[in-house]
């Protein structure tokens, strides 16, 4: 990841905004690639006990706890499977680096404020307050996803209580 060029904004130019986008499902999802540090695949998880089961367990990057989410149970996907494609996004947030489990990573994309429309009043796969909007792509449609917001849920307050142990 640290061959990616760094966008520098002249005065009055608009670049999009970057977003990584993965799968979950038959879902495509982007996240501000500003706060993916890497991506790898999945590794063997510490299990913690009293967890719910989205909470796949902790893994040691590096000298750092990091916990690992599986967002495809968070998002009550039937069925989740383990397989090579499995990715792990290691997020670098504000308080804490995070991973999180998704089916896949297919690209990096830059979207213009045009290409972003404002999140429906309702969504089928999560709760609207996390959708910072839906990025138009001729025909595709990625679910933009404020991963920050979704991560600082009471669920996540969980982790902190872990990581504290």
């Amino acid at each position: 990841m640290s061959g990616m060029a760094t966008v520098t904004k002249l005065a009055g130019e608009t670049v999009g905004q970057e977003f990584l986008v993965f799968t979950l499902g038959d879902e495509e999802y982007g996240i501000d690639i500003l706060k993916v540090q890497e991506i790898r695949g999945y590794d063997q998880v510490t299990r913690i006990a009293n967890t719910p089961s989205f909470i796949k367990g902790v893994t040691n990057l590096r000298g750092v706890i990091v916990p690992i989410i599986d967002l495809r149970l968070k998002f009550d996907q039937p069925d989740v499977e383990y397989n090579d494609n499995t990715v792990v996004i290691v997020l670098n947030l504000v308080q804490r680096v995070v991973g999180i489990v998704v089916d896949g990573v297919s690209d990096v994309l830059s979207l213009t404020q045009d290409q972003i429309r404002p999140a429906p009043e309702f969504a089928v796969t999560m709760s609207t307050e996390y959708m910072t909007g839906l990025g138009a792509l001729g025909e595709r449609m990625l679910i933009l996803v404020d991963i920050e917001k979704l991560l600082n849920s009471d669920e996540m307050a969980l982790v902190d209580t872990l990581r504290s142990a």
